[in-house]
């Protein structure tokens, strides 16, 4: 698969998504806590558009009588009939290891910024002077 540039960091704040068409697939991409994941804008009940679904948390496993909340911004639920994937692995939240969303690799690159040669300049008796 190619390298495809998104934007910058500053743009894509915590808690934000964008959806994308990349190589004629639709993804969309998540900033969960600081750290970035793709997954195909497509759920795999019946093609809904998966990335466009409420974002949430789910409840953790826990004592009988205790309802513990967690993960919150790591699920995103299905907009067309509620079902529930993990951001970070692409796994259904009910069956995680037959029903999943394809994801696809995030990485983070420095820019490369060309570097402008500059020279000292002085003031000197009312005349401007450059030093190369």
């Amino acid at each position: 698969m190619g390298r495809h540039v998104i934007g910058p960091v500053a743009e894509f704040p915590t808690g934000t998504r964008r959806m994308l068409v990349v190589q004629g697939r639709p993804i969309g991409i998540f900033n969960v806590k600081g750290s970035y994941y793709a997954l195909k804008n497509s759920c795999p009940h019946q093609g809904a558009p998966l990335c466009v679904g409420t974002v949430t948390g789910m409840t953790l496993p826990s004592a009988p009588g205790e309802y513990l909340y967690g993960r919150e911004g790591e699920i995103v639920r299905c907009p067309w009939h509620g079902w529930e994937f993990d951001i970070t692995t692409g796994k259904s939240i009910y069956d995680p290891h037959k029903c999943l969303v394809k994801t696809y690799d995030v990485t983070v690159e420095v820019e490369d910024v060309p570097e402008v040669e500059t020279y000292p300049v002085t003031v000197e008796s009312g005349t401007i002077v450059v030093h190369l």
